[in-house]
């Protein structure tokens, strides 16, 4: 059975989160004509100047970033924070189409940010999900124009942790475009300049936020997934420690230590670390948001202590 352009139409904007645009009905063959009534009777819904969505088609955040993305032309692609959102790191927000493209001549939409450039080399372009997108390494150095430092270096942690990217990469490609005077270059060669080569990966995101405040507060960084060890026999593995004094950070997450389970899982987990002679102070959201002066006040007391 022969497939109409409809059917095909229809198979194109599965893949591609119920979102065409004109290359792809050119290529099937509709006329203006046919494009103009088919919105008019409400079978397609029209996003950007020459950019449709499938009426029935679910909306999600891809399909509006997707639909910007067409609308940038053919060079068009999601960067900066929307960049993040596609790879899965911090900084990234779904509220927001933000796409980088040679140039921009349509109308401005709420939520929409568009970076134009025609210096956008195809080594920095890749495609996750039927989404054109800047590398992961060309999405952290363009995040540094847009968010924080302490934003971007949470991002960079969780590309490392994920295993996006590495830092030899990363450097690279602050090497390559910071030349060209990149807004965010210099954002991401200090956090990588400042890196020590030998950190390990925290294993979440809060685990991040908490060495940030640790440095903020003057705190030396401590070793982070530290093994606990006594008498020859395994301990616990702790977010974080200053193994020299003994002491044991551990991040408290309301998710995984609520119940009555989790209350004797934790105790006993406690209990073996001070067996061990080893003091645990726990790191919660609370001293996080709050700037942590009262938890590195508690550990600057134990550093002492210690000593």
């Amino acid at each position: 059975m022969e497939t109409t352009p409809d059917q095909a139409l229809a198979a194109v904007a599965e893949r591609q989160h119920g979102v065409f645009a004109v290359p792809h009905l050119d290529a099937l063959g509709f006329t203006r004509h046919q494009r103009q009534s088919r919105v008019e009777r409400g079978l397609w819904i029209a996003l950007f100047t020459g950019v449709y969505r499938m009426a029935g088609a679910p909306i999600s955040w891809r399909g509006d970033l997707l639909g910007a993305v067409f609308a940038g032309g053919p060079h068009g692609v999601a960067s900066h924070r929307s960049g993040a959102c596609v790879w899965g790191v911090d900084g990234g927000d779904r509220h927001l189409q933000e796409v980088l493209c040679p140039r921009w001549r349509r109308d401005q939409h709420p939520g929409l940010i568009v970076h134009e450039s025609k210096a956008l080399d195809v080594r920095d372009v890749t495609v996750i999900d039927a989404i054109p997108v800047t590398t992961i390494e060309r999405t952290l150095l363009d995040l540094g124009a847009v968010r924080h430092p302490l934003t971007v270096e949470r991002a960079v942690e969780t590309a490392l942790r994920m295993q996006l990217t590495t830092l030899p990469a990363l450097r690279a490609t602050v090497r390559r475009l910071g030349r060209q005077g990149r807004n965010g270059a210099g954002v991401l060669r200090r956090i990588l300049d400042e890196r020590d080569p030998d950190q390990r990966l925290t294993e979440s995101a809060m685990e991040m936020r908490m060495l940030q405040v640790l440095r903020a507060n003057g705190l030396p960084l401590p070793v982070v997934q530290f093994e606990i060890w006594y008498q020859g026999r395994f301990v616990a593995r702790v977010d974080a420690a200053y193994p020299d004094l003994r002491i044991a950070l551990e991040y408290e997450s309301f998710e995984w230590h609520m119940g009555k389970a989790a209350h004797i899982r934790d105790n006993a987990r406690r209990n073996a670390i001070v067996g061990a002679n080893w003091a645990p102070i726990s790191v919660t959201w609370e001293d996080l948001r709050s700037g942590g002066q009262q938890v590195c006040t508690e550990i600057i007391r134990a550093r002492q202590r210690a000593a």
